[in-house]
């Protein structure tokens, strides 16, 4: 602890996280940054301060971004890749990752895999977001995803309206909105008056905004915001339902699910062990979970649950304080720059 403490007061650590801040990003990583910040120097990346500047470790978060950037040709993010392989490598700087997915946003080429296994190779610490994603080599360290309490304090969060379902995120095949749809538009009205249904977010296809589209035309209890909201909307959209529903096809680490719960809504999503540990954890009455596909009956079923099965004023998220995950991150990049077990 008190070499820990030498090392802030000497010369605060310099950590590069692998993202620019963008102002329809997900809130996560910005407070990541925030929470860091009280303990090291954290910058946003560039590929300039990632191959020629100053920092001590590089943070990696959706590394499959880094191969992405709409605004350069393929094989020149490729090469900025190796580049960076090779800088962190022979300067030996650490890499520290965080697994946020099972598997990069929208598969990967073969070359993406390649490389994307290369940065693997150069991770030294691992940091899960859950207590149930298997562990990786070196060494893996368990930094619970924090709430989203503070972030949207200062925003109006209205009443629930009863019947009010609501998916909201963005919206990729693997999210299994289309059945959530075709599930809903099966509802017979009598057997669940005054059901809703709202889709807000950014449609990562055209065929998905046409299933939408199409769905909302076929049912007028059906309504529609496709495209990025600002945190006041989303707050509104969150607030107004009186469930939330994320039927992924396959869940590890929701934002989207602690940010519902972090406003005090419960939310329907498949049975997996990561959400029957964070439904344990938090207490009962706000995660509902389901097994196999999605249909009709479990959307009933879950609203009934929703009004009749206790629950406290808000989910325990006493172990998902950002203060608490600062500390964790910083002794993450310290084990990584030492090459030591992360403490604590």
């Amino acid at each position: 602890m008190g070499a820990s403490l030498a090392v802030a007061t000497q010369a605060p650590i310099r950590v590069l996280q692998s993202l620019r801040p963008q102002v329809d990003d997900n809130p996560y990583v910005k407070q990541v940054v925030t929470a860091v910040s009280r303990h090291a120097d954290v910058s946003w990346f560039s590929w300039r301060t990632a191959l020629f500047g100053r920092y001590d470790v590089l943070h990696v978060h959706w590394p499959e971004f880094l191969l992405r950037a709409p605004e350069r040709s393929r094989l020149l993010q490729y090469a900025l890749f190796l580049a960076l392989i090779a800088r962190t490598t022979l300067s030996r700087r650490p890499v520290v990752r965080t697994l946020h997915n099972f598997e990069p946003h929208e598969g990967a080429s073969r070359v993406e895999r390649f490389l994307l296994e290369l940065l693997d190779r150069r991770t030294r610490v691992w940091i899960r977001l859950n207590p149930v994603t298997a562990e990786r080599a070196p060494q893996t360290v368990t930094i619970l995803h924090g709430h989203y309490r503070d972030w949207f304090a200062q925003l109006d969060v209205p009443e629930s309206v009863p019947g009010r379902l609501l998916y909201f995120g963005l919206i990729r095949p693997y999210k299994g909105v289309e059945t959530l749809l075709d599930s809903f538009l099966r509802m017979d009205p009598e057997a669940a008056p005054g059901a809703e249904l709202h889709i807000v977010g950014h449609a990562s296809t055209d065929a998905l905004r046409r299933h939408i589209v199409e769905a909302c035309n076929l049912d007028p209890r059906i309504g529609a915001r496709l495209s990025y909201v600002d945190d006041a909307t989303l707050a509104t959209e969150i607030g107004q339902a009186e469930l939330v529903v994320l039927p992924f096809r396959r869940m590890l680490n929701s934002g989207s699910l602690l940010l519902a719960l972090s406003l005090n809504r419960p939310v329907l999503v498949p049975r997996n062990e990561a959400n029957e540990a964070l439904a344990e954890e938090i207490g009962p009455g706000w995660v509902y979970m389901y097994d196999g596909d999605l249909d009709r009956d479990t959307l009933i079923g879950a609203l009934w649950q929703v009004r009749n099965v206790q629950r406290a004023p808000m989910p325990d998220f006493s172990r998902r304080e950002w203060a608490d995950a600062g500390a964790r991150h910083y002794r993450a990049y310290l084990a990584a720059i030492r090459g030591e077990p992360v403490e604590g």
